[in-house]
Formats: structure tokens, sequence, C-alpha cells
């Protein structure tokens, strides 16, 4: 018999393909527009203010060079804007424009209305159920990323 307390072997290996493809289906569930990494990035942004590009790939995990074709993207597009570091004129701070904060408004309240469908139509047990792994999820997140 399993000790309660443990999972069983095959518990990360499940959680790695559900939380990818749900992760996949409600980046799919709304409309055309910026990337995954760009949304990311967006997200940075909002949550941190206005950043040093190489601080912003860091923080993503990526590398500079990805980071400065996203942001070069988004600046072309409208939603994040540059601007000289006061600190180190060498140096661009980007930050989301009101735009880019209006766009990622509108992505995340797509994404969170289509995964509230999704919850509504479990059945009472599994959405009790879901209610009380929510800290665990969170904790798998660990300090790096409770800032958002």
């Amino acid at each position: 018999m399993t000790d309660s307390t443990e999972s069983s072997p095959d518990v990360p290996g499940r959680l790695f393909l559900i939380i990818g493809r749900l992760s996949r289906s409600l980046r799919q569930a709304s409309a055309p527009g910026p990337g995954h990494g760009a949304i990311s990035a967006m997200a940075t942004l909002s949550a941190c203010g206005r950043m040093r590009l190489g601080d912003l790939a860091a923080r993503e995990g990526v590398a500079a060079a990805t980071m400065s074709r996203i942001v070069s993207a988004l600046v072309d597009a409208g939603y994040v804007h540059r601007e000289s570091d006061p600190v180190d004129r060498r140096a661009w701070l980007v930050a989301l424009t009101d735009e880019g904060t209006r766009l990622l408004s509108d992505v995340r309240s797509t994404r969170i209305h289509e995964l509230s469908t999704r919850i509504e139509r479990l059945s009472p047990e599994h959405r009790r159920s879901l209610d009380a792994a929510v800290p665990a999820l969170e904790a798998l997140l660990g300090d790096e990323e409770r800032r958002d």
C-alpha cells in the first residue's frame, strides 16, 4: 500500500503534459496577435515596470538577441516603447504602452474566461479538487514566479 502523502510516479509526467496542453489550448483561444514569448514579456513588463532589455531577457529566460527581436516587433506594433536609460545613456529601457496594457488585459480576460468556462463544465467534485489543488500548484512555482 502506498503512503497517502506520496504521489504516484506518473504524476510529474501527467502534470507536465496536462499543463502544457492546457496552456497551449488557452493561448489558441485568444485572438491572433503577438506570440507566447511576446505576451510573456509584456506580462513581465506589466508586473515589473520598465526595465533594460538584458534584464527582461534574463527574467524571461531567453537570450538577449531573442528578446531584442521580440521587443522590436512589439515596438513596431505599438505595444512597447523604448527610452534611454537615465543612468546609462548607452542602454535602453523598455516599457508597455497604453495599447500594450490594453492588449495584455484583453488576452488575460479571454484566457481566464475560457478557463472559467472549462472549470464550470467540471463536476462539483472535480471543481472542489481543483480548488484544493491550487495552493499546491502555486507552491510548485516557487518564489521566482510569485512576483507575477
